[in-house]
């Protein structure tokens, strides 16, 4: 008999997202999107939140744009969250700041209420608190004023009547913060001047609050719409009135993050990249995570799995990567050994970051080089405390460079190579790479590795349209170190940024002194 029953209904979750910063979308916010099925998207909402969600999930752009550019209709919008929760799916609804708060989020409510569709909602950090707080403007604060009111700024000036009760809220309301007001920002002003309220009273026109295109401009009343105007001020952006603005200039913040307004591109896989981009993005960079390798293990796993068998013959093992660590510990484990089956063997690493994946496997390096963290560097130290004549087993990539091994094997040493793992190049984001270099959308591209700058360049070359060189014509190269750096220079292209210690706290250091000097 045919099953005429409709599958059982979905739910939808309306979380708000906050002003962008994805590090203000709350825990549970995060944790729906993790589960989702479905999410429908705005255009204010970060697009790096879709980061959080499972392969396969489907993803609906449903953004508005000032100026009166819609993906969909609200009431499009609103059959669209039926239509999925009633194919059984579970739905984030993922809108910009908070839902309640001038986002429409009650219309879609009572839809799904109409239709007997389950639902919650998620509260998010609202544009109006993000915006005053990152330009660092205390919405309240006792010996200013203990009162504060939002307010749509998306009236239309042409109508007869505003639902606005403009007197009582120009001289009854300490602080006023309009949304989606630049358009109307000249007829805001003057209402409120015309109320009672000061022409001097300080205002503020906070754009992209939160990101990193996050911009303030200030002014009075009576002066702000020209500021706007010749600022060149656009949505979205919150307007804040009110002498709390005054504070400003002790209270800023956010605006004085050495790396703000830049787009730093980095190049390394995901898994590695989480320190690089979030050690950038606290100096308020914005970073574009486009991995030009992918790590995959080996074709086979004889090499190693032949120097396990008789690890205790080796004086030494080495480790000159994160990679390699990981990689060597994963293929130990699979055959049933662990940390201690190496005892005997003491542990050389190429640097702390090394070292301090090395402690995650409970285990602590004998030796780190004395001078540059690079392979050549680790070699030289060996040699010169009197090591470079043992037997040395050196986990690595496929593909690497020499000058550890040829260094450890001229002074007399042993040296057993057993690849971990290959650097394998992305593809189907060649287009997408060039598009971004051809807009000028990127600041500067850094490179961890040479592998990483070899794909990329490759990348660009791909299908032979445009001279790479001219293409980073105008983008700042930061490299993490001597090795890296050759190969780049060897390519034609400048390096503009390099560490003294080749590590990425030393990077980020770095790329921080260059734009500090160089504006």
């Amino acid at each position: 008999m045919k099953n005429t029953r409709e599958p059982a209904a979905g739910k939808v979750y309306l979380v708000g997202s906050g002003p962008g910063d994805p590090g203000l979308i709350t825990v549970k916010g995060r944790a729906l999107l993790e589960r989702a099925e479905v999410v429908v998207y705005d255009y204010l909402a970060n697009r790096k939140f879709l980061q959080y969600v499972p392969e396969g999930a489907e993803f609906i752009y449903v953004g508005k744009k000032g100026g009166g550019v819609h993906a969909h209709t609200q009431e499009e919008i609103n059959e669209m969250l039926v239509e999925k929760a009633r194919a059984g799916r579970l739905v984030v609804r993922l809108k910009g700041g908070d839902p309640f708060i001038f986002g429409r989020g009650g219309e879609e409510i009572e839809r799904l209420v109409e239709a007997g569709i389950p639902f919650e909602v998620v509260p998010g950090v609202t544009a109006a608190t993000a915006a005053a707080t990152y330009a660092g403007i205390p919405i309240t604060h006792r010996k200013y004023t203990a009162t504060v009111a939002f307010v749509t700024g998306h009236e239309d000036p042409t109508k007869k009547s505003s639902n606005i009760a403009w007197d009582k809220l120009a001289t009854g309301i300490g602080t006023l913060v309009f949304y989606m007001g630049i358009k109307n920002l000249p007829t805001i002003a003057e209402r409120l001047i015309r109320h009672g309220r000061d022409p001097q009273t300080p205002v503020a026109v906070i754009r992209w609050a939160s990101t990193p295109e996050h911009r303030t401009v200030t002014g009075t009343l009576a002066t702000i719409a020209g500021v706007v105007s010749e600022a060149g001020i656009r949505p979205p952006a919150v307007i804040v009135v009110g002498e709390v603005v005054n504070l400003r200039g002790i209270m800023n913040w956010f605006e004085r993050k050495p790396l703000l307004g830049k787009r730093v591109m980095v190049t390394r896989t995901r898994s590695q990249a989480s320190e690089l981009v979030s050690r950038l993005e606290e100096l308020g960079a914005d970073c574009v995570e486009f991995a030009t390798i992918s790590l995959r293990p080996p074709e086979s796993w004889h090499d190693l799995d032949t120097a396990l068998e008789r690890v205790e013959s080796f004086d030494w093992l080495l480790f000159t990567s994160i990679n390699a660590i990981s990689f060597f510990f994963d293929r130990l484990h699979e055959r049933g050994m662990d940390a201690r089956d190496l005892k005997g063997v003491r542990i050389a690493v190429v640097g702390s970051a090394t070292a301090e994946a090395l402690r995650s496997y409970g285990l602590k390096a004998d030796l780190l080089p004395d001078g540059e963290f690079t392979g050549k560097g680790l070699a030289d130290t060996l040699v010169a405390r009197g090591h470079g004549g043992g037997r040395f087993l050196l986990p690595r990539a496929l593909k690497a460079a020499n000058a550890l091994p040829d260094t450890l094997r001229a002074a007399g040493g042993e040296v057993v190579i057993a690849p971990v793992y290959r650097n394998v190049r992305p593809e189907g984001r060649e287009e997408e790479l060039r598009s971004m270099l051809r807009d000028r959308a990127v600041d500067m591209v850094t490179f961890t590795s040479s592998s990483t700058f070899t794909n990329f360049m490759f990348m660009l070359n791909a299908q032979g349209e445009e001279d790479a060189r001219e293409l980073l014509r105008d983008v700042k190269i930061a490299s993490i170190g001597p090795i890296t750096s050759r190969v780049i220079n060897e390519a034609g292209v400048n390096v503009d940024v390099q560490p003294e210690r080749f590590t990425i706290a030393d990077m980020v250091r770095a790329i921080t002194g260059f734009y500090q000097d160089n504006g």
